[in-house]
């Protein structure tokens, strides 16, 4: 599966931003889905993941803000960012898994196919 991620940029602390990812394929259904970032002072972390049985999971700083979401007749994958704040700002990657538990979702060694990230910059 080809993935695109898309619909970053700037917003204002306490601000919201979605951003999707656009998945190619008949069998979108079947994957898991996933949530990363990157900024230059990180290493990619763990954001948010949604199982294929529609069960998700989210990283401590981000939880109660941010929602992954999907729609497969859209083959997308969405991720609703609330009250957004300025260490929020990274890059951000969709990644799709083909198999595993959700706990297994947390680690980037699970999937299979990244997206080329979308920035996300928060401003103070």
């Amino acid at each position: 599966v080809q993935l695109q991620a898309s619909g970053g940029g700037y917003v204002r602390a306490g601000g919201s931003l979605t951003i999707s990812c656009a998945a190619s394929g008949r069998t979108f259904s079947s994957y898991n889905m996933g949530w990363f970032r990157q900024s230059p002072e990180k290493e990619r972390e763990f954001v948010a993941a949604r199982h294929r049985s529609g069960g998700t999971a989210y990283a401590d700083s981000v939880k109660g803000r941010f929602t992954v979401s999907r729609d497969n007749a859209k083959n997308t994958v969405y991720l609703h960012m609330n009250s957004l704040k300025p260490e929020d700002t990274a890059v951000y990657f969709c990644a799709a898994s083909s198999r595993g538990i959700l706990s297994s979702l947390r680690n980037s060694d699970a999937y299979d196919n990244w997206g080329q990230g979308t920035q996300v910059t928060v401003s103070s």
